[in-house]
C-alpha cells in the first residue's frame, strides 16, 4: 500500500450507514452527535448523555446578566416599589386633595396616565433631595445577592425542563405550549428559592428616614431585617407575597414563550437569508446584532404589561401593613378585592410607569449579557 493510498479516507457510499452518521452534526456544547434541526421546531439537545455538560455557562451568564440590569435600572426599581405601596398612595391621595385635583378613578384614562407620570418624575426628583442619592439603590445589596440564583436556577430550570418537556411530549422539538409548561416551572422553582431576598430587598425600599410616627429607619441592613422579621413573624413572614410570587409566573411564563417564538422567526430568517445567497445588507446586518436584544425588550414589555397588577399586591402583602393591630393583607384574593374596593383600578397599576421604564431595559440588558457571556463562553441559548 503506497503512502498516497494511506493517507487519503476511502469514499463511502452515499447510501452507508457510516456516510449518514457522518452528516449529523455535533453539539456545540459536548461534542455528542445530536439530531438534525427538525423542519417543524427548533432542535433540542440531543437524546444522550450531553444536555447538562456546561450548565456553570448558563449559571455565569445569567448571573452577570442579572446583575448589570439589576445595577443599571435599580433607581427606577426603587421607585416603582415605593409607588405600589399604600404609604406613598396615601400620600398621592393627599397631595391630589390639596390640588384640588378629584381622586384618579374618576379621571378619563388619559388625563390620569399623564397625571401618574408627572408624580412618577416628581418622586424621582424628591427622594435623592430629601434623602440622598443613596437612597435610589436601597435593596440593591439583597437583590444582587439575589439576582445570582434566582437567573442561575430560572435559567437552568427552564432550558433542562424544555429539554426534557419536549423529548417526553413532542418528540424532541420545541413548541409554544413546551416553552410555556417550561418556563412555568422554571419559575415556580425560582419563586420558591428566592422569595425571602425579594421580601427583605422590598422591606428595606419601604423603610425610610423618617416614618409619619416620627420613627427612623427600622432596619439597619438586610440581615438585620431578616433576624426581626423571623422574631416578629416567623420562618412564615419571610414567604409573605409568595403565592403572589406564583402568580408572576405567569409573566416570566409569557415572556419566555414570546422570547422563544421570536428567536425561532429571527433564526427562519436568516436561514433564508443564507438560502438566498445574497449579501447581507445593513439592515440585515443590524438585526442579527441587535434582534435578539429588541426581542427580549418587546416580550418583556407585553408581559409585564398584561401582568402588572400581581406587582402591586406581592408589594403589599410583602409590606404587610397593619391595621387596628391587625395584618391588613391577609391573602391573595383579598388584597386584591380590598385594593379595588378602597383605592380603585387604578391603585392596581400603581408603579406602572417606572415599572415599565425599568423592565425593559433591564430585560435587555440581561438578555442580551446572557448571550453575549454564552458566545464568549464558546456555548449557545440554543439547545
Amino acid at each position: 500500500m503506497t503512502v498516497e493510498h494511506a493517507a487519503s479516507p476511502r469514499r463511502l457510499g452515499e447510501d452507508s450507514p457510516q456516510f449518514k452518521q457522518s452528516l449529523l452534526p455535533q453539539s456545540r456544547e459536548t461534542g455528542h452527535v445530536v439530531p438534525d434541526r427538525p423542519r417543524n421546531g427548533a432542535p433540542v439537545a440531543g437524546t444522550g448523555s450531553a444536555p447538562l455538560a456546561k450548565s456553570w455557562a448558563h449559571f455565569i451568564a445569567g448571573g452577570l446578566g442579572g446583575m448589570a440590569s439589576a445595577t443599571v435600572t435599580a433607581p427606577l426599581d426603587v421607585l416603582k416599589t415605593r409607588l405600589q405601596s399604600t404609604y406613598y398612595q396615601q400620600h398621592l391621595v393627599s397631595a391630589r386633595s390639596l390640588r384640588g385635583l378629584p381622586p384618579i378613578e374618576s379621571m378619563s384614562l388619559f388625563r390620569s396616565s399623564l397625571l401618574h407620570i408627572r408624580e412618577t418624575g416628581e418622586i424621582l426628583v424628591q427622594v435623592p433631595k430629601l434623602e440622598g442619592w443613596r437612597a435610589l439603590f436601597k435593596g440593591l445589596g439583597p437583590n444582587l445577592i439575589g439576582v445570582v440564583p434566582a437567573r442561575a436556577i430560572n435559567f437552568y430550570a427552564y432550558g433542562n425542563g424544555k429539554r426534557i418537556i419536549a423529548e417526553w411530549g413532542n418528540g424532541g422539538k420545541e413548541a409554544a405550549w413546551v416553552h410555556l409548561c417550561a418556563a412555568a416551572s422554571a419559575g415556580i422553582v425560582t419563586g420558591t428559592a428566592t422569595n425571602p431576598i425579594w421580601l427583605v430587598k422590598t422591606r428595606l425600599q419601604l423603610d425610610k428616614n423618617t416614618h409619619a410616627d416620627g420613627r427612623g429607619r427600622q432596619y439597619k441592613n438586610a440581615v438585620d431585617c431578616t433576624m426581626q422579621t423571623l422574631r416578629k413573624e416567623g420562618i412564615v413572614g419571610l414567604y409573605r407575597g409568595l403565592t403572589a410570587s406564583y402568580l408572576g409566573v405567569t409573566e416570566s411564563t409569557l415572556q419566555w414563550m414570546l422570547y422563544e417564538q421570536m428567536k425561532l422567526g429571527l433564526a427562519r430568517r436568516e436561514e433564508r437569508l443564507a438560502n438566498s445567497g445574497r449579501t447581507p445588507g445593513t439592515w440585515d446586518q443590524t438585526v442579527q446584532w441587535t434582534g435578539k436584544i429588541a426581542a427580549a425588550g418587546t416580550a418583556k414589555f407585553v408581559a409585564a404589561l398584561l401582568t402588572y397588577p400581581h406587582e402591586v399586591v406581592r408589594t403589599r402583602l410583602r409590606q404587610a401593613p397593619l391595621e387596628n393591630g391587625h395584618l391588613k393583607y391577609t391573602g391573595l384574593a383579598q388584597c386584591f378585592r380590598l385594593i379595588f374596593k378602597e383605592e380603585g383600578m387604578a391603585a392596581l397599576y400603581g408603579g406602572l410607569v417606572p415599572h415599565m421604564l425599568r423592565v425593559v431595559p433591564s430585560a435587555a440588558i440581561m438578555f442580551g449579557t446572557y448571550e453575549g457571556v454564552l458566545k464568549l463562553l464558546g456555548t449557545s441559548s440554543n439547545m
